[in-house]
């Protein structure tokens, strides 16, 4: 059975049909010619998979990163970042990184990312003389960053599908996407001395503070989801609905960069990009009910000796599944067709859900960023206008970087894990 449902899904891929038509069909031909069960079961499956409550938090963030991708929020955090390094050797460089990873801990999208610090930056960079290759590089690499900064999307999927503390995963992100930032830093003041590339005019200490003063709004997003979370003061889906109250107030009524005609629009952009994730992750948890109905992870990870492995090999089998499948397919529906798949030998194995949730998720990140069909990819191209080998010419210097945190994650798992124990006590 599992041979057909993938060899249905490879070639309506290969035909050139959007990811949910695949998937929706895979499940189709389990349900409907393998498995001696109603087939109604499907359907159920399916709204099964949409109904947990955490996942409302889903769409309040894409609602959240859509209005602010729209306004100001994005200009005012790039300008901040600026002021202060700037003048640095490689300045413009760690101003990308850094604004990533704070874009990041306002929208959760590495996508949105992409468009917002991408569009102002990329431009200016070129005019102080960075290659475009190591340009459009580093902005798609260091949009990786959003992904594991909280909010992450990602990990709210992981999250409700294996049943780890959401919560607890988004403090864990914050470890390795600060490491990430640090060598993508690192990597520019290198690029930048040893090209000479020239710095920028020194910012004074009144346009720091003002810069400063101007990007306390932005900041305060990331103090709603991780401060409120760590002090308990809500939940991450309570921290969505407030991030998107507070990305209205401050887009519409602060800063006025919106009109309420624009609210149309965004709020399209958002039902559209929300229904595609639901059906994904209905289709989803359908596709893992038909596979683990027929104890097909078991046979999988048995066939290529994983179920008595060590947990160290475990995680690089997971590191290297996931890093595969996203360089390929979509990110949300690589972690809801494998995760049910080595769900039972990380039980097994011992290995803590949050551990393992924080790799996949950085192995997703780095995928959609990896050549041949890594979404981001074609984000760039599509906002950049550029040819696709310009776009991964300059990649492989951060994929090492990458991977390089991926082996850092599984021999020193601490990492990761030290922000969570410190917060909830584990």
């Amino acid at each position: 059975m599992a041979e057909v449902m993938i060899s249905v899904m490879v070639v309506l891929l290969l035909l050139g049909f959007p990811m949910m038509i695949p998937l929706i069909a895979g499940c189709f031909v389990a349900f409907f010619i393998f498995m001696p069960i109603p087939p109604e079961i499907m359907v159920q499956q399916m709204l099964g998979g949409i109904r947990p409550a955490a996942l409302v938090a889903v769409p309040m963030f894409i609602l959240a990163a859509d209005i602010i991708t729209k306004g100001h929020s994005a200009d005012r955090l790039i300008d901040m970042v600026m002021r202060y390094v700037g003048h640095m050797r490689g300045g413009l460089g760690v101003t990308a990184a850094a604004s990533c990873a704070l874009f990041g801990a306002v929208s959760g999208s590495t996508q949105a990312t992409v468009v917002a610090i991408g569009s102002p930056l990329r431009p200016r960079m070129l005019e102080a003389g960075y290659r475009d290759s190591f340009t459009l590089a580093l902005i798609v690499n260091a949009s990786d960053i959003a992904m594991l900064i909280p909010p992450s999307i990602a990990m709210i999927i992981y999250g409700v599908i294996s049943g780890t503390s959401i919560a607890e995963l988004f403090v864990a992100g914050i470890g390795p996407g600060l490491l990430i930032l640090v060598l993508f830093a690192s990597y520019c003041v290198f690029h930048a001395w040893r090209h000479d590339i020239p710095t920028q005019p020194k910012a004074t200490w009144q346009e720091r503070l003002k810069a400063t003063r101007d990007a306390l709004w932005p900041l305060g997003f990331p103090v709603i989801v991780v401060g409120g979370i760590y002090g308990g003061i809500f939940s991450p889906t309570e921290a969505a609905a407030v991030c998107v109250a507070y990305a209205f107030v401050l887009e519409f009524l602060i800063f006025r960069s919106l009109k309420w005609a624009d609210l149309f629009e965004i709020a399209q952009s958002t039902g559209l990009i929300t229904a595609v994730v639901f059906i994904l992750v209905g289709a989803g948890n359908a596709f893992s009910w038909a596979i683990s109905f027929n104890q097909i992870p078991q046979e999988i990870l048995g066939s290529i000796g994983l179920d008595e492995a060590s947990a160290i090999m475990v995680l690089v089998a997971i590191s290297i599944a996931f890093f595969i499948g996203c360089m390929f397919v979509d990110p949300i529906v690589v972690i809801l067709v494998l995760v049910p798949i080595f769900a039972p030998i990380v039980d097994s194995a011992g290995i803590d859900p949050v551990l393992v949730g924080v790799i996949i998720t950085l192995q997703v990140a780095i995928g959609s960023a990896t050549p041949p069909f890594g979404c981001d990819i074609f984000t760039a191209i599509a906002i950049f206008k550029r040819p696709y080998m310009d776009v991964i010419r300059g990649t492989p210097p951060f994929v090492v970087m990458l991977l390089g945190v991926s082996v850092a994650l599984i021999l020193f798992p601490q990492i990761a894990l030290f922000l969570p124990q410190l917060a909830f006590g584990k």
